[in-house]
């Protein structure tokens, strides 16, 4: 589904992606990550456990996670079933807590327990790729080096005619091509926040969609 847009700026191109971004602005001016984390390790784990869960769940299970493994090192060290025990409700929950203590190994051994702020080393850890990368050096480093594409930002950017590729890949791609550096960061927030809250996967509330009127009077104005 794409929304009808009246406009003479074509899909896919810088010209309708500046129009997007001027509506999801008004929508959401201060987008933030809704994963709890006072750290970017925390924010590490935090990713690594949101696959196929929900961020509440998530903040639910490391409320009292991140009190009990305060260090990459204490990941490293507990056993495979505590971690999974710990973890549990998260869903996957076995090759979460493989992928936790194995990236957290590596972080204690070769960086020092810390995480590696650029996205060549972020994505040899195990259990992160793009994705999660690009969340922690965004939002915890604020740098921008790609775009976080997550089922939200997938959905969404074909629906408002960003992109019409079906991989998180491509779309990635066509988002740094067509938005300007200095918005990856902010339009990743923006567009899990309108998935979440409107433009939801199953049953859109399309009727009561501010997103689609505002883009429609941005058009009109534009003619």
């Amino acid at each position: 589904m794409k929304f009808s847009i009246p406009c003479k700026t074509p899909y896919g191109s810088a010209a309708h992606a500046q129009k997007v971004c001027e509506c999801l602005d008004t929508l959401y001016p201060e987008p933030g990550c809704a994963l709890h984390f006072r750290n970017p390790l925390e924010l590490l784990v935090a990713v690594i456990l949101s696959a196929q869960c929900t961020d509440a769940r998530v903040n639910i299970v490391t409320q009292s996670l991140f009190q009990k493994y305060q260090s990459a090192a204490d990941y490293a060290n507990v056993s495979q079933e505590e971690l999974e025990h710990d973890i549990h409700s998260t869903g996957f929950y076995r090759n979460k807590a493989k992928n936790i203590r194995e990236c957290c190994r590596i972080l204690t051994e070769k960086f020092n327990g810390e995480v590696p702020v650029s996205m060549e080393e972020l994505v040899q850890l195990p259990g992160v790729g793009r994705k999660t990368a690009n969340c922690v050096l965004g939002t915890f480093y604020g740098i921008a080096e790609g775009v976080v594409v997550d089922t939200h930002v997938l959905r969404l950017s074909q629906r408002l005619g960003l992109s019409e590729e079906t991989t998180p890949e491509k779309i990635e791609q066509d988002l740094m091509r067509i938005v300007p550096q200095d918005r990856w960061v902010k339009i990743s927030h923006q567009l899990i926040l309108f998935g979440r809250n409107i433009c939801t996967a199953r049953n859109p509330k399309c009727a009561e969609c501010p997103f689609n009127s505002k883009l429609k009077e941005t058009a009109r104005s534009a003619n």
